[in-house]
């Protein structure tokens, strides 16, 4: 199921200026740098802090007591991220969270974060809004994995990753795009991702540029839309 707020992906009107906000309040050297497929807190680790990603994507990743794991989101610059740690019951992380391109983060250890929540009334509104559209966007990722077949999901994830919506065209996804990713986002198998991903380049819905970039067309929606 796709609505026009999740095809729109990751637009989630935030009317506060996140940035300058923790800046702020963190001061001095505040941003950290993290390279591509580099990871940021690991599935185990003590959950102490909330992290705001400025720039980049980054992917959350759940991995089974037999080893197998799923992607369970992809994130966009503007997001936060590791918020379970200001909940009491949570005092391990219960996702990896690796970046998939180089990334700038800010990251606001759990006291800090609680107490501005608790003192800003303004800054706690907007970022419960934020939460509730987190989970709108997961509610629909279940019913996509109940009632789609695998092509339908992929061309779902590749419009939201895209931010391709009613109001833009084309617009570059991600430099060279994993495949094994998109595998465990939709949950198939490789070789059905890269099957899909041919016919939808034959049908002009994508196009790899010759560095590896990955453009995906508004036309795409065809195959989302198709009953």
């Amino acid at each position: 199921m796709v609505s026009k707020a999740s095809v729109a992906a990751g637009e989630s009107g935030q009317s506060v200026d996140w940035e300058a906000l923790l800046a702020g309040i963190l001061g001095g050297n505040f941003a950290l740098e993290y390279r591509a497929n580099r990871s940021i807190f690991m599935q185990g680790q003590p959950a102490d802090s909330v992290f705001y990603l400025r720039r980049g994507k980054v992917k959350l990743v759940v991995t089974s007591g037999q080893g197998s794991e799923a992607v369970v989101a992809v994130l966009n610059d503007r997001d936060f991220f590791g918020e379970g740690c200001l909940l009491d019951g949570q005092p391990l992380r219960r996702e990896t969270a690796m970046a998939l391109a180089d990334c700038t983060l800010m990251r606001i250890a759990k006291p800090i974060m609680a107490r501005m929540l608790h003192e800003q009334h303004g800054m706690s509104e907007v970022f419960v809004n934020h939460l509730l559209a987190r989970k709108i966007r997961f509610e629909e990722d279940l019913v996509d994995q109940l009632f789609n077949n695998s092509e339908k999901r992929l061309a779902r994830i590749l419009l939201l990753l895209a931010h391709v919506g009613e109001n833009s065209r084309t617009e570059t996804v991600l430099p060279r795009i994993n495949q094994e990713t998109l595998a465990q986002m939709v949950g198939t198998t490789r070789s059905r991702v890269s099957h899909f991903m041919n016919r939808f380049r034959e049908h002009g819905f994508i196009d790899y540029e010759n560095c590896g970039d990955l453009t995906v067309h508004r036309s795409l929606l065809s195959v989302v839309l198709h009953d």
